[in-house]
Parts: structure tokens; C-alpha cells; sequence
């Protein structure tokens, strides 16, 4: 009796893999399919696109003009600095081994934080490919300082930037987006937008703003068939801190620990164009700390709150030894 049920046991098992060896195949195949399927989307969707960067010239924007570049999109990039935006056309129009059909890209020059000047640059935006189908806004600028020793010139200036800049230039490209009923707006937010740490108040608060305009843009362009994507980032090794501003307006300068510990930008720049392609609504960029906090932030504020009050102590502390 107990040799006949071992036999069957052994039986049971044996039928048990046999039938689970093929689901597991099938389900691997699936999921192959599935991401195959994924990426030739993504691939047609990017090739061919005109795409706008603003902040093209360094950092995120610039890695972001090589990926999308590779793509085959055909490019529109933005910054202040006309030399620099040249100099990058003529990096990206060298010969490469990228299988895509590439376009030479276009460089319009203007200042972001100058109200005056985007309507020009938008009509000057226009011409160069007779519309726009993804807008990536990208360029901005941080800051560091107290509260209390910040001119409130200062959060103008960083707000105007960071958040006004962004806000006229979409709003000025959407008439154009809507009347074609396809385009794409894309944000470079943070992980600011969503969480603030001591001593950037005039960052995080202009990204908080950006987050919340850009989530009721989503929401109002539905019907127009049109995608909002806003990706916050964590720190990435850029010269973000360095050109930073401090609370008398002056310049940074100083490459934080945080910021040189932070993410290859070529990295995120890719990550970037997977979102994009895949019509992502809202991604965060980041290592698990930052993440989590987010969550912390809704589930229990109060610890947060105690963790972000003992940031500012230690980095007080730091400053005054």
C-alpha cells in the first residue's frame, strides 16, 4: 500500500512537470513576444518624430539629443548658448554606426526664463519641420540656500525657469499639437516634484508646480489624443549643483557629494527615451531611498517630516564646522 502511493506520488510529480515545463515555456515565449512587440512600437513611433530639447547644450539634454538622435528623430534643439547648440549638430550629424535613418538637427538659441522671447522661438520652432511631435522640457536650474537668507527675487528667478519657462513654451506648441490631434509633451521634473529636502526650497517648488501643471495638462489633452509624460529623476552626475544659485543670487559653484554620486547621465538619458517611447504617463528615476520616501511622504508623514527636520540639522551642522 505505502509502495502503491509512493508510485503515485512519484507519478503525480512527474506528470506535474511535465504539464508546468510548457506553461513556463509559453509564458517566457509570451513575455518575449510581448517586449519584441514593445520595442518595434517604440522604434516606429521615435523614427521620423520631430522632437524639441530645451537645455540641449550639457548635461541630461545633451545625452538626451544622442539617444533620441539615434532613434531617428528629427531634432530640434534648444539653449541659450549658440555655439554650444552648434557644436553638438555638428557631433551628432559625424558619421556613426546607428542603424536609423538620422536627420541633420536644427539649433534655435533663446532664454527660457525671457517671457518675450518664446513666442519668437516657437514660430522659428515651427519652421523648422512644420510641427512638433514630441516637446521634451528639459532645461532648468537649481538652487541652494536657506529660506531666510533668500531674496524672494530668487525663487522668481528659479521659478520662472524651472516652471514658467516650461509652462509658455508647452502652452505656445499646444495650439498646433491640438489642431493635429498627435503630440507629446514630456517634462523633466524630479524627485523634488514629489518629496522636498531642506534647502531647496525654491527647486522643489518649482518642480511641485511643474508636477502639477503637467498632471492637469494630462488630463484636459485626453481628448485631444494627446500624451503628457513627467519623469523625476533622482541626482544625476551633471553640473546641475555647480551653476546652481544661492539665496543672494549669486552662483553655486561646488559639486555636491550627493549630485557626483549621482547617475551617469547617458544612462538616464536612455531611460528617458524608453519612457517616451512607451508613452509612459508619470516615471521616477531614482535609487530605492529616494523612491521610498515618496511613499513615506503620504503613509506616514510624520516620520518623514522628523527625517527631513534631522537632514537639516546634520547638514547645518556640517556647514557651521
Amino acid at each position: 500500500s505505502s509502495r502503491r502511493s509512493l508510485l503515485k506520488a512519484k507519478a503525480m510529480d512527474l506528470i506535474t512537470s511535465v504539464a508546468i515545463l510548457p506553461l513556463l515555456v509559453g509564458c517566457v515565449g509570451i513575455f518575449s513576444l510581448f517586449k519584441l512587440l514593445q520595442r518595434m512600437h517604440m522604434k516606429a513611433y521615435l523614427q521620423d518624430a520631430v522632437v524639441v530639447i530645451t537645455g540641449a547644450t550639457s548635461g541630461l539634454g545633451r545625452e538626451c539629443a544622442k539617444v533620441f538622435y539615434a532613434a531617428g528623430a528629427k531634432l530640434v534643439l534648444c539653449g541659450r548658448n549658440r555655439e554650444a547648440l552648434e557644436e553638438l549638430t555638428r557631433e551628432l550629424a559625424a558619421p556613426s554606426a546607428t542603424k536609423a535613418q538620422t536627420y541633420k538637427p536644427y539649433a534655435v538659441t533663446f532664454d527660457l526664463a525671457d517671457p518675450g522671447a518664446i513666442v519668437a522661438a516657437t514660430a522659428e520652432i515651427l519652421q523648422c519641420f512644420g510641427h512638433v511631435d514630441i516637446l521634451v522640457n528639459n532645461a532648468g536650474i537649481s538652487y541652494r540656500g536657506t529660506i531666510t537668507d533668500t531674496t524672494v527675487d530668487v525663487d522668481k528667478r528659479v521659478m520662472e525657469t524651472n516652471y514658467f519657462g516650461p509652462v509658455a513654451l508647452t502652452k505656445a506648441l499646444l495650439p498646433s499639437m491640438i489642431e493635429r490631434r498627435q503630440g507629446h509633451v514630456v517634462v523633466i521634473s524630479s524627485i523634488q516634484g514629489k518629496i522636498s529636502i531642506p534647502f531647496r526650497s525654491a527647486y522643489a517648488a518649482s518642480k511641485h508646480a511643474t508636477q502639477a501643471f503637467f498632471d492637469c495638462l494630462r488630463a484636459e489633452v485626453e481628448q485631444h489624443e494627446i500624451e503628457v509624460t513627467v519623469i523625476s529623476p533622482g541626482y544625476i552626475h551633471t553640473n546641475l549643483s555647480r551653476n546652481a544659485i544661492t539665496a543672494d543670487g549669486s552662483r553655486y559653484g561646488a559639486m555636491d557629494e550627493t549630485t557626483a554620486q549621482g547617475r551617469n547621465p547617458a544612462d538616464v538619458a536612455k531611460d528617458v527615451l524608453s519612457a517616451v517611447g512607451k508613452k509612459k504617463k508619470d516615471v521616477i528615476l531614482a535609487d530605492l531611498l529616494p523612491f521610498l520616501a515618496v511613499y513615506l511622504r503620504t503613509l506616514a508623514p510624520g516620520l518623514f517630516f522628523g527625517l527631513m527636520a534631522s537632514r537639516a540639522r546634520k547638514e547645518r551642522k556640517s556647514k557651521d564646522s
